[in-house]
């Protein structure tokens, strides 16, 4: 009897006590409220297959990494316009910590951005202060730096259901949670015994995560692959050159390709990397694969009869679904001249002869522009958006280049244009639909090439079959740069920004009738996207090589770029673009209207008084070594050893002691562990002491002001 009148009573009391509570939330302000309950929101969750193929309609976010699958780097934004961009001012900056180059175009979803800096390194920041909510270091062993050709750079993150994805210098793929930075998976995505490497920023397609990788210039060969974007498990990939006859094909593509290849060229990788573009086309259901140069790039080494040798310089339509070949077309047939076709594509729709054409446009090294059908890959135009000597044109009815015949420097030393560094390289070109001009980061490089009759495979090592030694001296001057508005149905040039010096940033464009890029020469420029009227600028002390961005939050409009010097024309160019005594610092800065921070000067470089070291080494001597300095070494301590770009050490000002450990660093590696590799398999005692009489002799140049 007690026991059946207690229980009713404790259940009354434990309903008050609800009801109790529930009232009193009631009056709890609001604010308070909010801090006790967890946002049921998940961080980047709504990024899914349909806001990716909308993303152009999501104005106040950049939730892919060129903008959209188009990759147009088209912002529909106009607050800030070609009124009123006079009024840009610093909202805020942050400090990376980093000393290398930064190449990345910052995410936004949902107020948060995301983005990388070098050695693959994460950040996510608040994209209205800059403040840091978390930062994920995947801990790359600094001996990757050695395989990395162009920098220890990473392009950007990609973002789907609650996860930021980005590719590691090592070859791993990671997925991290969007709210805190954690690992939710990784997948090793190349053999790391072979020099692989990746710097470009993944994408997101059909649920999906595409990573393709580096490393033409040391001897691998190319592929690209998809994992699934919830577990990591890879779901297809696709090699972009054949491999060893003997074995069986992996498609019927690479069967066909392989008849355009001749020699044993599997034996030295073949290359044709995806380091850098893609795009993707929704209706079509084709994703478009920029692939690189082949390894070597001397196809007399590589394929010795010669050929078209598939799929390198090519861009090339897959079925996202299974990595199914579908078309492609070929920039360069035989390459030779590292004349890559990984150059930023950009998909639009163009009123041609009358009709509305769906195209893909491409600006690759080679010097051309292409504007192909997206849906066949059959060649609308191309011409020459800068000066070009190694072919006379491209064959319209074949889609072939016209070649010089001197071009392919088979038993001489041949100088053509563009160089190796293309009349454009990896920074994006954008699209603006209201003026129909596409904004290319151009410059002037020639290219010096010469057989090297030495060539030996050296696995591991740069393999290009190149001989670089006639350019031991320091160049006489810089080559210059420029922005190029192009118009690419009449296949001309609208406009030009000129520019002292190559190696400028990315463009984005926007709604506002603007046009933005960073100038290697430390400015943000902001110019009128019809005319090409400078009208803004801020000087920012970096040169600026990444692609700014735009986004809006709470009805303000933010315009962000990352700074750092790098990339490869730093590492080979020297200190020409920067001032030696400062010293390269990382920086992410966004601009708002109206807005009035200052930045902080870059710190300057303690630097020591620069003594000449004796040296008894006969001239013989001297320039043997520099011969070898320019094969072996320029490609990161720069040509004349006057490099690095303020990245890696310039050899000429190392310590004296320094000078006598040159057998321990450079044949027994001892300073691999910070990126420098040895080179004991390849190079001799006396070889590495005729490099030594080279660098003391420029360091007794540079004493002397020579």
């Amino acid at each position: 009897m007690n026991m059946n009148i207690a229980l009713p009573f404790k259940r009354q009391t434990k309903i008050a006590i609800i009801a109790l509570l529930l009232c009193c939330a009631l009056f709890v302000p609001a604010h308070q409220a909010q801090k006790r309950r967890p946002s049921a929101k998940k961080p980047a969750g709504n990024i899914d297959d349909k806001a990716l193929r909308q993303a152009g309609s999501r104005t106040g976010d950049w939730i892919t990494h060129g903008g959209a699958y188009s990759e147009a780097r088209y912002s529909p934004l106009k607050r800030i316009d070609s009124s009123n961009v006079q009024k840009l001012g610093l909202a805020w900056s942050f400090d990376t910590q980093t000393n290398r180059g930064l190449e990345a175009t910052p995410i936004v979803v949902d107020g948060v951005m995301y983005t990388t800096g070098s050695w693959s390194v994460v950040y996510a920041l608040d994209a209205k202060t800059g403040a840091q909510l978390w930062k994920y270091d995947p801990k790359v062993a600094l001996s990757y730096g050695a395989r990395a050709c162009c920098d220890v750079v990473n392009r950007g993150v990609a973002v789907y259901k609650g996860k930021v994805y980005v590719g590691a210098l090592d070859g791993r793929l990671i997925a991290l949670g969007a709210g805190d930075g954690k690992v939710v998976w990784q997948v090793t995505t190349v053999d790391q015994n072979q020099p692989y490497t990746i710097t470009g920023a993944p994408r997101v397609v059909k649920g999906k995560v595409i990573i393709g990788n580096g490393g033409g210039e040391y001897g691998v060969r190319g592929y690209v692959s998809a994992y699934d974007a919830e577990t990591g498990k890879q779901a297809w990939r696709f090699y972009t050159v054949p491999g060893d006859p003997s074995k069986p094909f992996e498609s019927p593509a690479l069967e066909k390709a392989a008849k355009t290849w001749t020699g044993e060229w599997w034996k030295m990788g073949g290359g044709g990397t995806v380091w850098d573009s893609l795009a993707y086309d929704p209706e079509l259901d084709l994703l478009y694969v920029g692939t690189g140069n082949g390894s070597p790039w001397n196809q007399q080494i590589r394929s010795p009869q010669g050929g078209d040798n598939l799929y390198l310089s090519s861009i090339v339509a897959l079925r996202p679904d299974t990595g199914e070949y579908v078309w492609h077309y070929q920039t360069t047939p035989g390459d030779t001249w590292d004349y890559t076709a990984t150059q930023h594509m950009i998909l639009a729709d163009l009123n041609i002869g009358g009709r509305q054409r769906r195209v893909l446009m491409q600006a690759p090294k080679n010097g051309f522009f292409y504007v192909l059908d997206r849906a066949t890959g059959e060649l609308i135009s191309a011409e020459p958006y800068v000066e070009v000597t190694w072919a006379k044109g491209v064959d319209k009815k074949t889609g072939r280049p016209i070649e010089n015949p001197a071009a392919r420097y088979k038993t001489s030393f041949s100088i053509q244009k563009p160089g190796p560094l293309g009349g454009h390289n990896w920074m994006p070109m954008s699209f603006n639909p209201q003026t129909g001009l596409v904004y290319i980061p151009a410059q002037d490089f020639p290219g010096f090439y010469a057989p090297d009759a030495k060539f030996k495979y050296r696995p591991g090592a740069w393999n290009t079959g190149v001989d670089f030694s006639p350019l031991k001296d320091a160049p006489p001057s810089i080559p210059p740069g420029h922005l190029l508005a192009w118009d690419p149905v009449a296949q001309k040039e609208r406009w030009r920004a000129q520019y002292k010096m190559m190696w400028n940033g990315g463009t984005l464009t926007t709604a506002g009738n603007l046009v933005f890029q960073g100038a290697s020469d430390g400015r943000f420029v902001a110019y009128s996207a019809d005319k090409g009227e400078k009208l803004w600028e801020s000087p920012v002390g970096i040169g600026i090589i990444g692609s700014p961005m735009t986004y809006e939050i709470d009805g303000v409009q933010y315009v962000s770029v990352m700074a750092g010097w790098g990339g490869s024309f730093a590492l080979i160019g020297g200190y020409a673009m920067i001032d030696i005594n400062t010293q390269n610092v990382g920086r992410l800065l966004t601009f708002a209207l109206d807005a009035k921070q200052s930045l902080a000067s870059a710190p300057k470089r303690a630097m020591t008084a620069l003594t000449p070291i004796e040296s008894n080494a006969p001239a013989e001597v001297i320039n043997n070594g520099g011969a070898l300095f320019t094969q072996w070494c320029a490609v990161c301590h720069g040509v004349g050893a006057v490099g690095g770009g303020g990245l890696v050490v310039a050899l000429p000002m190392s310590k004296p002691e320094v000078f006598k450990m040159y057998k321990e660093i450079v044949l027994d590696g001892d300073y691999s562990s910070r990126g420098m590799p040895a080179f004991g398999k390849w190079l001799s005692n006396d070889d590495v002491e005729a490099i030594r009489a080279y660098v003391i002799k420029r360091r007794g140049d540079l004493a002397a002001g020579k």
